[in-house]
């Protein structure tokens, strides 16, 4: 059983390299509440990018574990993170969704002003209070109990006593590392954000978003474009049966390879549809990285392309373009999700066309892969439907290999083993 959720929801057999999962966990209410408990309340969640609040005032507003939050700089330039709700009513003390130059907020249902660092700095009517009122600082605004930065990644946990980000990342360092190493004044969220939803359980996303095994076959019209289009398909497998994955620890995992994909990367793979005068530019891009990096690591930037999950809910797909994707459930059955396209500062002009090209061709909701992948989710919802008779999926692919190809499932069971072990900790003060 799992966390007394009075049903099994995890078979792993790794001695038959059988290893299945229960449709009831995509689709109970009793699960979402665990899920929300053990995980989203204690694990460290993406909020945004440092980039994103570059300069003193800078804000966005966010919800994160489906909590509003204020990201900002303040006109010291430090880095904030605001529960945003008025400790006097709990109205949200701000409603734009970005912003700059912003010193002070104020609450729109009575009128009381915050400064920047959360501070309470007015009050109308403040003589109806007495001399003790706010003394103990609980009508500031109240910060989440922890956040921190890995370069220039900004998470958030709401758990007092959780470990350090460095510690939670474990070997996803690495990955965050070679993404944000990709241009030499650092890297930044482009403006605009991608909002939609998905009818679907989230943890479905997760797993898709590093599923290489349902590529040549959902994207089969992706492929038959670019082979038309660049004619680099003639000896290609698309079953993508090479590269590898890695578990990263902690639930986290990478599904990566290197130089064999058939679509270019601005940062620095040349494509017959690039142009022949992108090549030198894109020659030069990859000169660049590798003499700052060193070789082993400038190829593995330039020649790689790898989808990475941080558990639960980042994705980050450094493939023909960067996507950072994240995604919450308000239900067992339907999930909001955001994403935004991360480039180099600095890049050329004629670089960002390149990459936002890619970005909208393929990853964003009306690209080529975002609608399928969309469709494929619904589907598979629905046919949960029929539980009560088929109650299992199979997550088995690859369980018995000694090395593990791209379009296997290692991925995939390095979360559910970590979603399975946090759903039946108990924690000090639980029942």
């Amino acid at each position: 059983m799992n966390g007394g959720l009075g049903f099994e929801t995890i078979r792993d057999d790794r001695e038959e390299g059988r290893f299945r999962v229960h449709r009831g966990a995509f689709t109970r209410d009793d699960v979402l509440e665990l899920e929300r408990k053990q995980i989203f309340d204690r694990c460290w969640l993406y909020l945004g990018h440092v980039s994103e609040v570059a300069k003193p005032g800078d804000f966005v507003t966010r919800r994160v574990g489906g909590r509003p939050l204020i990201f900002l700089r303040d006109r010291n330039g430090k880095l904030h993170v605001h529960f945003n709700a008025c400790p006097h009513r709990g109205a949200l003390v701000c409603r734009e969704p970005s912003g700059k130059k912003r010193k002070n907020f104020m609450c729109p249902y009575h009128g009381w002003v915050f400064s920047d660092d959360g501070n309470l700095i007015e009050t109308p009517g403040a003589d109806a209070y007495p001399e003790t009122f706010n003394r103990d600082g609980s009508l500031n605004l109240q910060p989440v109990p922890k956040f921190d930065e890995f370069r220039g990644f900004v998470f958030v946990n709401f758990d007092h006593g959780a470990e350090t980000l460095e510690n939670y990342l474990d070997d996803a360092c690495e990955i965050l590392d070679l993404v944000a190493s990709q241009g030499p004044d650092g890297m930044e969220i482009q403006k605009g954000m991608q909002e939609y939803s998905i009818r679907a359980n989230w943890k479905l996303l997760q797993e898709n978003s590093a599923d290489a095994y349902h590529a040549g076959i959902t994207h089969s019209t992706y492929f038959d474009y670019i082979g038309a289009r660049d004619k680099l398909l003639d000896n290609f497998d698309n079953t993508l049966s090479f590269g590898g994955v890695r578990n990263l620890g902690n639930g986290h995992a990478v599904s990566e390879s290197l130089g064999v994909m058939p679509w270019g990367r601005p940062y620095a793979r040349w494509i017959p549809s690039f142009g022949d005068e992108a090549k030198v530019e894109m020659a030069a891009i990859a000169d660049e990285i590798i003499k700052r990096e060193g070789v082993t690591k400038g190829e593995k930037i330039v020649k790689g392309d790898r989808n990475t999950l941080i558990f639960p809910n980042l994705v980050i797909n450094d493939i023909m373009a960067v996507t950072v994707r994240t995604f919450y459930p308000l239900r067992p059955d339907y999930m909001e999700v955001n994403a935004w396209s991360l480039a180099p500062i600095n890049e050329s002009p004629t670089s960002r066309e390149r990459r936002n090209r890619n970005f909208v061709e393929f990853l964003g909701p009306a690209g080529f892969s975002t609608p399928d992948d969309v469709e494929m989710l619904l589907q598979c919802q629905m046919g949960y439907s029929n539980a009560d008779f088929s109650p299992w999926n199979d997550i088995s692919r690859g369980m018995k290999r000694d090395v593990v190809m791209k379009s296997d499932e290692l991925q995939m069971r390095t979360f559910w083993r970590q979603w399975d072990k946090l759903l039946k900790e108990t924690h000090v003060g639980d029942e």
